[in-house]
């Protein structure tokens, strides 16, 4: 990450206050003691990990991808980095599953209250399975959505593995 990404100086706006957050998702921060954490709203998107990190200032490897599949009809969870694409096989052999595949819009809100684009790794509507791959370590901190398309969070990987209740996996596409 960049040292003004980090710091809150140079291009990148200042974190914004408690209401950038969608308000699931700053209920949820606030439940598991991260209420103090720096949520940043941008005027543009950061929908996708590549605006996300621009508007940061960091890598796409920074950025964490909450992407919602269906196993066998039941909606998951995976949190990739943003320079890595999902390997639906191996989540479907790390499940046991007969069948994977990514989740259309309407199951994405219905799972987790949330639009694709803003989805967060926590505080869905619904207890979702979440499998966490293993590149996410790679980093001091990673930014994810918080609710919204306009708004991010930082966190430790570590932290955000523990608050998400996800399992440490190898499911990364081999480049």
């Amino acid at each position: 990450m960049t040292q003004h990404a980090a710091s809150g100086t140079g291009p990148n706006p200042a974190p914004a206050h408690g209401t950038a957050a969608h308000p699931r998702f700053a209920a949820a921060l606030a439940e598991r003691g991260l209420d103090g954490t720096g949520v940043r709203a941008f005027p543009e998107a950061t929908r996708t990990a590549a605006q996300a990190a621009e508007a940061i200032g960091c890598r796409p490897a920074e950025i964490v991808k909450s992407l919602v599949f269906e196993a066998d009809g039941e909606p998951l969870m995976v949190l990739m980095d943003g320079a890595s694409r999902v390997d639906v096989e191996r989540v479907r052999e790390e499940l046991g599953a007969r069948k994977v595949g990514r989740a259309d819009a309407a199951t994405v809100r219905a799972a987790t209250g949330y639009a694709i684009g803003g989805v967060p790794p926590f505080g869905h509507a619904t207890k979702l399975r979440v499998l966490a791959d293993r590149g996410l370590l790679a980093h001091d901190t990673v930014w994810a959505a918080a609710g919204t398309p306009h708004t991010v969070f930082p966190l430790a990987p570590r932290d955000l593995i523990v608050h998400a209740d996800a399992t440490v996996v190898d499911v990364r596409e081999e480049a």
